[in-house]
């Protein structure tokens, strides 16, 4: 039987301090106080007769029976809000379908696929959210969102998640075409003498990017700006000397448009899985069938390595 103490403020409070990982940032989130968010997880605690939260390091982690909370916390309230929203709109027969997109797939994978969807699923409304991995792979996890499309996350971030790979893309550094380095294989004194732009930390590609930079001599680099956005980036990029490090997806139509060149980088450390991660105690639905199999159809048909300079 359900404890007739827990209250929907408890739920919510939950699930956005287990998604942040910090007291104060869910409580901007929610518009209310630190204090207020602290007791209400300590009452859910006490409600519940356990510790939802390891608070030993500087940010707050769920403990085993937090993440089973979240799992199932989350989908509850997913389900209770789509409940809502179906009686409300009195139109039972329309579905939804909801999904995160990291960057490298937003600019093109998911829109192709999408298009797709509506067309075998014209009853189906598609919203897609963007964000950091972290964040969209947490919201997954919680029921929030039905599917996450990109990169694969490291293995601490996919559990209780499962991965199907789309295809294989590559880490490119790109610049403006005419750019002093343009068509050469950058060292890392060609690389020190440019701006870089880098993914910021906990971005999926930082780790790789990095290794990559150490391999090169660069232990520690100084990027001169820190993003995965394609708005500006491409403005920055093509404004500057500046020397970006994205994956290839995110640029995709630049490079074939050739307003944007990569530069002569062969490395096995900067190829990586985009694909599609799902919750494993869930059976897919048809509509998320579909749009797997049109993200399928997608990748398949449309996206291979742009060629890089010789």
């Amino acid at each position: 039987m359900l404890d007739p103490r827990l209250r929907m403020r408890h739920l919510r409070s939950f699930l956005e301090t287990a998604r942040r990982g910090s007291l104060s940032e869910a409580a901007n989130a929610l518009h209310v106080s630190q204090p207020a968010v602290s007791k209400t997880i300590r009452e859910l605690e006490d409600i519940l007769r356990v510790e939802l939260f390891d608070r030993s390091g500087r940010r707050l982690t769920l403990t085993q029976a937090g993440k089973t909370f979240q799992q199932f916390g989350g989908q509850a309230l997913v389900d209770l809000i789509r409940a809502q929203d179906l009686v409300r709109e009195g139109r039972p027969a329309r579905t939804r379908l909801i999904v995160g997109a990291l960057p490298t797939a937003s600019t093109a994978l998911v829109p192709q696929a999408a298009l797709k969807l509506r067309e075998t699923a014209p009853q189906c409304m598609l919203r897609v959210t963007t964000g950091p991995n972290w964040l969209l792979l947490s919201q997954l996890r919680e029921g929030a969102l039905d599917m996450v499309v990109g990169r694969m996350a490291s293995a601490a971030l996919m559990e209780g998640l499962s991965f199907r790979q789309l295809y294989s893309e590559r880490i490119v550094a790109v610049v403006r075409s005419g750019h002093p380095l343009d068509g050469l294989i950058p060292d890392a004194e060609a690389l020190r003498s440019h701006p870089l732009m880098l993914p910021p930390p906990g971005a999926v590609i930082a780790p790789l990017v990095t290794a990559y930079l150490h391999a090169l001599g660069l232990a520690q680099p100084e990027p001169a700006f820190e993003s995965v956005a394609l708005a500006f980036g491409r403005r920055v990029v093509l404004q500057s000397d500046t020397v970006w490090f994205i994956s290839e997806g995110v640029v995709r139509d630049e490079l074939e448009g050739g307003t944007l060149a990569t530069l002569a980088i062969e490395d096995d450390l900067l190829g990586g899985p985009v694909g599609v991660s799902m919750r494993t105690n869930v059976t897919p639905t048809a509509e998320q069938r579909l749009f797997v199999a049109a993200l399928e159809q997608s990748a398949g048909n449309d996206f291979r390595s742009v060629p890089g300079p010789a």
